[in-house]
């Protein structure tokens, strides 16, 4: 039998193929992608109120821009942790972009959704009336 062999086979099987993230690792990347949205969706609502673009435009900016930080965040976190930069491209990418896409929705369909309620008088704009 070929112990060399054996003894990679069993390093690899130890790792399971694939390498091993804990809870804490897996927030911290977590936070990185959610801040980096956030400061992005953020930045997009001033930058589109303050040009005094209609809402489409400005929530086209915003997500663009959510993505852009987001993918940016965890492209520096990565970095920092030793990938080159075609490979934290690779797995900004592969990490990000789905986690970016739901949240953008989801935000996004909120968002509208309070806007098309209070434009009706529906929601919280019912109070209105009441102050």
């Amino acid at each position: 039998m070929d112990h060399t062999a054996h003894e990679g086979h069993d390093n690899h099987a130890q790792h399971g193929g694939q390498a091993g993230a804990s809870w804490g690792m897996a927030a911290k990347a977590t936070l990185h992608c959610l801040t980096g949205c956030a400061i992005g969706e953020i930045l997009g609502m001033v930058i589109g109120t303050a040009l005094l673009w209609g809402n489409v435009p400005t929530m086209v900016l915003a997500i663009a821009l959510a993505f852009l930080f987001g993918y940016s965040f965890t492209l520096f976190a990565v970095r920092r942790a030793g990938l080159d930069l075609k490979t934290a491209i690779k797995v900004a990418l592969a990490a990000d972009t789905l986690s970016i896409a739901v949240m953008e929705l989801v935000d996004n369909a909120i968002i509208a959704l309070t806007k098309w309620m209070i434009g009706r008088g529906k929601g919280h704009a019912v109070v209105h009336a009441y102050h």
